[in-house]
């Protein structure tokens, strides 16, 4: 059974999404600690929580955000955008998040993210993969960095971490399907870690499509918004 979680992404306090990372595309889509206890009344379980404000400025700005869904609900979240520091993950957690995403910082600093998985244990940290071209992006997509996709991925579950958030850039937020492809292949190449795939999910039958083709997790968020996906009568089926 794939793990269903669904994403909020924050731009000064709302609910938004973008297409492509792409931040002149922004739409709102309203409170995000009401969609929260929503998605919670429905059965979900687990929250992927992104501070899109936090990842263009580098550092984490919707801190108040997390921590009133975690007051609110009892849902598991994981937060990502705008981690660079031991401040900002102390934030992270002292708001409530269950899990924390390193994403830039693994790239541009990768002996803070080890030092953070032997100080919380690898369980507590999400490795985010944001690929463009088989290349890793950073700091909100704004940047590409040289580093290659699957050499980055050995490197961390090497070192314990099985929690992979992997997002397709050129799929996200445009409602035209996954990559199953490249989901395939990190499988293919790490059959041990739990793979999230993420970005370009546009109805139930793509998030059959991952199931049947072993990707353990999937976030999406758009297509909830867009009343593409009935998320109460996904979870039922699930």
């Amino acid at each position: 059974m794939i793990e269903l979680i669904p994403a909020i992404d924050l731009i000064e306090g709302k609910c938004v999404r973008l297409s492509q990372g792409d931040y002149d595309t922004k739409k709102v889509y309203g409170d995000p600690v009401e969609m929260a206890r929503k998605m919670e009344q429905v059965g979900v379980k687990r929250l992927h929580l992104v501070d899109l404000d936090g990842a263009k400025s580098r550092h984490v700005v919707n801190e108040k955000v997390l921590r009133e869904i975690c007051s609110a609900t009892s849902l598991t979240v994981d937060f990502g955008g705008g981690i660079k520091t031991q401040d900002d993950l102390d934030k992270v957690f002292d708001a409530g998040a269950a899990m924390a995403t390193a994403g830039s910082i693994a790239v541009t600093s990768p002996a803070t993210v080890y030092s953070w998985i032997e100080t919380y244990g690898a369980e507590r940290i999400v490795l985010g993969a944001d690929v463009r071209d088989g290349k890793i992006s950073i700091n909100g997509w704004k940047e590409d960095s040289p580093v290659e996709l699957m050499p980055f991925l050995n490197d961390y579950i090497r070192r314990g971490i099985r929690n992979i958030l992997c997002t397709d850039i050129s799929k996200d937020g445009m409602l035209q399907g996954p990559n199953i492809g490249l989901y395939k292949d990190i499988m293919q190449h790490f059959p041990e870690c739990h793979l999230i795939a993420s970005g370009g999910v546009s109805c139930e039958e793509d998030i059959r499509a991952l199931e049947e083709a072993g990707i353990p997790a999937v976030v999406f968020g758009k297509a909830i918004y867009e009343g593409r996906i009935d998320l109460e009568k996904l979870i039922v089926k699930s």
